[in-house]
């Protein structure tokens, strides 16, 4: 599987590698897709749907003038000390390189090192093959 910049939520989450887009049965249709198949934090995301984004109608949270704003910094802090990563470095490195370069690490990032299959920020084994993986949070983070 290859990442698409529609699987780059606004708050710099890579929606490819959730546990809930992954699964088998129910899974996600992204956080930017119009389908209705999403978990009710998604769908309510006080992030994506924040006023600041809605007036004006930027893509990431990087390009608001608020960046980063309260609501990044707590999901930030979640997101760091639960799965070791950073949604405000993903946004910083998008910005200073650009979402095709970010793409294309993240390609490499989730891959099994046993089947090559896409690894889930939400796992500590992949999903196919029940590999056992960590990273430290160095590695994690760009």
């Amino acid at each position: 599987m290859k990442f698409t910049e529609k699987l780059i939520a606004p708050c710099g989450i890579n929606c490819g590698v959730c546990f809930v887009y992954l699964r088998e049965k129910n899974n996600c249709c992204s956080c930017l897709s119009t389908g209705t198949n999403k978990p009710a934090h998604c769908s309510k995301c006080r992030i994506k749907f924040c006023d600041e984004h809605d007036k004006s109608e930027f893509r990431y949270c990087y390009e608001c003038h608020k960046f980063p704003c309260t609501r990044l910094k707590g999901f930030d802090k979640r997101y760091i000390k639960k799965y070791h990563l950073s949604l405000i470095q993903n946004l910083k490195y998008i910005n200073k390189y650009g979402v095709l370069q970010f793409i294309n690490i993240e390609n490499e990032k989730w891959k099994c090192n046993n089947c090559g299959e896409v690894l889930s920020v939400h796992k500590d084994s992949c999903l196919k093959c029940g590999s056992e993986y960590r990273k430290s949070p160095t590695e994690q983070n760009l």
